[in-house]
C-alpha cells in the first residue's frame, strides 16, 4: 500500500503543476488532492491521497458538474452521480541502470521543441495544453529520429521517488529508463497504466489498482 501512496501522491503533485502551469492551482490534504476549478483536458479535478477518503471528502471540494472526473486511487470509492469511465493499474519499477537508448534522447527545455513535442504526444490533435511554465516543473523527455520528435515522456521527481507519464512513441520506455537513470540514478519510478504490458516488459510491475470516475451528464 505504501508504494500506491507514493506514486499517488506523485501523480497528484503532477496534475497539480499542470493545473498551476494554467493559473488554476489545487489544495492538497491528507486524504486527497482537489481543485475547486474545472482543471486542464485530460486531468482530473481530485486525486484521492489515501484509501480512507470518501465521496465528501472529494466531491465538497470540486465543481462536480458535468465534465467532473476523479482519480480514484485505491479503487475504493462510491461517487453517486458519477459512472466509472476507466481502470488502470499503478506501477512501479526499481531504479534502472544507465544505458544508451537506441535513438537520441533529449531534455525539453523551450517553448517551440514543447510545441513540437505536444503535437508528436497527441498526433496533433491537442494544442495548448503543455504550456512552457510546465518546464520549470517537471522534465520532459524527447526521442528524435532524422531531426522529428518521434517518441517522449514526462518525468516528475519527487522526494523519493520519479513519476513516469505522458509515454509515447516506438522505444519509448527504453529512453525514459536510460535518460531517468542518467537524471535521477537511484530512485525507483512509479506511474500508472490502463494497459501495463509495455511497462512490464521493461522491469515494471502493478501494485494497485485505480479508477477514473466521470460525472454523468
Amino acid at each position: 500500500m505504501t508504494d500506491v501512496v507514493a506514486a499517488a501522491r506523485d501523480n497528484a503533485e503532477w496534475c497539480d503543476a499542470m493545473c498551476r502551469a494554467h493559473g488554476s492551482p489545487g489544495t492538497f490534504t491528507a486524504l486527497a488532492w482537489t481543485n475547486p476549478a474545472r482543471t486542464p483536458r485530460l486531468y482530473p479535478d481530485a486525486v484521492t491521497l489515501s484509501p480512507d477518503a470518501t465521496a465528501t471528502d472529494v466531491l465538497g471540494h470540486i465543481d462536480a458538474g458535468p465534465g467532473a472526473s476523479v482519480k480514484d486511487s485505491f479503487a475504493t470509492l462510491d461517487l453517486p452521480g458519477f459512472e466509472v469511465l476507466f481502470e488502470g493499474q499503478w506501477i512501479r519499477r526499481e531504479p534502472p541502470e544507465r544505458r544508451e537508448p537506441a535513438i537520441a534522447w533529449e531534455v525539453v527545455d523551450d517553448a517551440a521543441t514543447l510545441t513540437d513535442w505536444e503535437q508528436a504526444c497527441f498526433d496533433g490533435e491537442i494544442s495548448g495544453l503543455f504550456l512552457p511554465a510546465l518546464l520549470d516543473e517537471v522534465t520532459i523527455l524527447c526521442g528524435r529520429r532524422g531531426g522529428a520528435i518521434v517518441c517522449g515522456s514526462v518525468l516528475n521527481p519527487r522526494e523519493q521517488v520519479v513519476g513516469v507519464s505522458n509515454v509515447f512513441g516506438a522505444d519509448s520506455w527504453e529512453g525514459t529508463l536510460a535518460m531517468a537513470a542518467g537524471l535521477f540514478p537511484g530512485r525507483p519510478l512509479v506511474g500508472w497504466e490502463i494497459d501495463p504490458e509495455d511497462a512490464v516488459r521493461h522491469g515494471f510491475t502493478t501494485i494497485g489498482p485505480l479508477r477514473v470516475w466521470g460525472k454523468i451528464l
